[in-house]
C-alpha cells in the first residue's frame, strides 16, 4: 500500500500491527560520472521492488529525498539538513505515526550520512514512549540488510559498498544509464584504514579529491540488476521479520 495514493479512512482502517516504512536517501555529489540524485533514485527502486513484493502487508510512504550530506558540501549541487535538525525530521515521522496508532516503524535508508542520525532518532523516539512494550521502531540501511551482496553477480569485484562505486554505478546503469558519464575513464580510489576501529570524522576531500570511492570503471547494468534485486530481497526479509514479531519480545 501507497500512502500517498490513500485516503485518511483507508489509513485509519488499517490493522496497527502493519509495517509502516519511510524510504529516507538524499541529494549530494556523486563523483564526476554520476547524478547528485543517485541516492534517492537507487533507494526509491529498492523501496518499489520490496512493495511489489510486499503488497498489502506494509504501508510504505513517499521517499523523503532530503538527507545529511554536510560531508558532501564542498562539492556543488549538493543539498544537506542540518544534522540535528535532519535527526529531528526523522524523528517527528515516527510520532506522527505512533500518534496515528501504528507499532511498528522502519526507517529505511539509501545513504550513509544518515545512518548516525537515523539510528539517535530511533533511540530517542523509544525513550519518548519507556512505558511502550509493544513499540517496534526500526532504522536499517538497505545494503547492509544484504551481507551476501557481493555475491549478486560473479563480476564484482569490490567486496563493499563505496560511494559512486561500481555498485552504485552498476545500478544507474540498470535503470537511468542516459544519466551516467564517463565512468569508463574515472579512476578508482581505495577504501584505506581510516584508523579503524576507531570512527573518524571526515569530508569527502579528506578521502577522494573527484568524491567517488571504488571502482567505477568496472559497472555494468548487469551488476546493477542483480544488486537491486538481492537488496530488495534483503528488505523483504527484514519486513517478514517485522510481521512475524510478536509484539514484545526482544528478538525477531
Amino acid at each position: 500500500m501507497l500512502l500517498a495514493e490513500m485516503t485518511w479512512p483507508e489509513v485509519a482502517a488499517l490493522p496497527r500491527e502493519t509495517p509502516v516504512i519511510f524510504p529516507v536517501a538524499a541529494l549530494e555529489q556523486h563523483g564526476p560520472h554520476m547524478p547528485l540524485f543517485t541516492d534517492s533514485v537507487l533507494m526509491g527502486e529498492v523501496a518499489r521492488r520490496a512493495h511489489e513484493a510486499l503488497g498489502s502487508r506494509v504501508l510504505m510512504a513517499p521517499l523523503q529525498w532530503l538527507g545529511n550530506s554536510h560531508h558532501h558540501l564542498d562539492f556543488p549541487g549538493t543539498l544537506s539538513a542540518q544534522p540535528r535538525l535532519y535527526l529531528d525530521l526523522l524523528g517527528g515521522l515516527l510520532e506522527n505515526f505512533i500518534a496515528h496508532g501504528f507499532t511498528r516503524l522502519l526507517i529505511l535508508n539509501g545513504h550513509g550520512g544518515n545512518d548516525v542520525p537515523g539510528r539517535q532518532a530511533v533511540f530517542e523516539v523509544r525513550q519518548n514512549h519507556r512505558q511502550r512494550r509493544d513499540l517496534l521502531l526500526l532504522f536499517a540501511t538497505y545494503w547492509n540488510l544484504a551481507p551476501m551482496a557481493a555475491n549478486a553477480h560473479p563480476g564484482l569485484e569490490q567486496t563493499q559498498m563505496g560511494h559512486a562505486c561500481e555498485w552504485e554505478t552498476s545500478m544507474m546503469l540498470r535503470l537511468h544509464p542516459q544519466w551516467v558519464k564517463n565512468h569508463a575513464q574515472t579512476g578508482s580510489v581505495g577504501f584505506g584504514n581510516p584508523f579503524e576501529p576507531a570512527s573518524r570524522g571526515w569530508t569527502m576531500p579528506d578521502r577522494s579529491a573527484e568524491g567517488h570511492v571504488g571502482q567505477p570503471s568496472l559497472a555494468s547494468a548487469e551488476k546493477g540488476e542483480a544488486l537491486l534485486g538481492c537488496f530488495a530481497q534483503g528488505v523483504v526479509e527484514l519486513v517478514n521479520r517485522m510481521l512475524a514479531w510478536d509484539g514484545s519480545a526482544w528478538e525477531g
